[in-house]
């Protein structure tokens, strides 16, 4: 080897080695710009799912009241039940009947109900029922007889123990619905034994041997006073 071409051997491996490193200085600055994109990327997406959430959270929650008010404005008004044309014939009645006879209207209306009640039961008008225990016991539940008759329909209990079973026994007779329900049923059972009303209810009376019947005049006296207090609590062109 000539001394001439030792430099020139030694120039060649430091010329390779200088463009290996500048090979890999330009490798790891694309590394690096390769980086700083992905993460500029990345931040830049995350920024746009936060606004994504911010933006689906508040229309989320401005839709929900919204949604609340409209209901709240929306929701339809229940007009109030009207009263039933049962309900204003009670109402009638007991008025008629705690003024009539001194006694609480809540009381009557109670009595009114119940004697409703036993009229559908047995078959037998509520106004005529009301009108038997206006003439018996004026709608005193305790009311007592010197023949022993007792309670709103003044029922003597050894005579029809048989239909206070139902309700106990005979110690029932003090019981409004107990006492009006047995005294609606023995009208009705000497209405089908007479074939008659006025004889059914002068037997109930005790007075079939009267022949002016006047317990049956007393009863429909009352029944009539009664039916004209629906008539006038009617509605206009209404029928009762």
């Amino acid at each position: 080897m000539s001394a001439k071409s030792a430099p020139q051997l030694l120039a060649s491996p430091l010329h390779r080695a200088g463009s290996a490193v500048m090979h890999v200085r330009g490798t790891m600055a694309i590394l690096v710009v390769a980086l700083l994109m992905s993460g500029a990327a990345w931040w830049l997406d995350r920024g746009q799912q936060d606004a994504s959430v911010q933006q689906a959270s508040g229309p989320e929650t401005a839709s929900a009241a919204e949604i609340a008010s409209v209901a709240a404005a929306t929701e339809p008004i229940v007009p109030e039940a009207e009263a039933k044309p049962e309900d204003k014939r009670y109402h009638a009645l007991s008025e008629f009947l705690s003024k009539r006879y001194k006694v609480s209207q809540d009381v009557t209306m109670d009595l009114v109900t119940i004697a409703h009640s036993a009229g559908h039961q047995v078959g037998l008008d509520p106004v005529l029922i009301l009108a038997v225990i206006s003439v018996e016991s004026r709608f005193n539940p305790i009311a007592e007889s010197v023949a022993g008759a007792k309670g709103l329909m003044q029922i003597i209990p050894r005579y029809h123990s048989d239909k206070f079973r139902e309700f106990g026994g005979v110690t029932a007779v003090y019981d409004p619905q107990a006492n009006i329900v047995v005294g609606s049923k023995i009208i009705k059972e000497y209405l089908r034994r007479t074939g008659r009303l006025d004889s059914a209810l002068q037997l109930y009376g005790g007075a079939i041997s009267d022949e002016n019947a006047v317990y049956f005049e007393k009863v429909m006296t009352e029944k009539e006073r009664l039916q004209q207090v629906l008539r006038n609590s009617a509605p206009v062109g209404s029928a009762t």
